[in-house]
């Protein structure tokens, strides 16, 4: 059951989930400076994003294959 409506499959969602809490323990309880901060969590929005993206372009390779072998 998924927790989220990331729309990603069952591991790739516990593994953004999991980068997410990482990110949260390292903004509130670290002394980094706001700079490292700021970039820590453009670095982890990309992640996130790439995954998403990533999982999409699979599902679709995977319906265009499905429908090419109906054919």
């Amino acid at each position: 059951m998924s927790f989220f409506k990331l729309n990603i499959n069952g591991v790739a969602e516990i593994l953004v989930l999991a980068l997410i809490m990482v990110f949260m323990f390292a903004v509130l309880y670290s002394s980094m400076n706001l700079t490292y901060k700021v970039g820590l969590g453009a670095l982890v929005f990309t992640l996130v994003l790439v995954s998403m993206v990533a999982d999409q372009a699979l599902k679709q390779q995977k319906e265009q294959e499905k429908k090419r072998l109906k054919a």
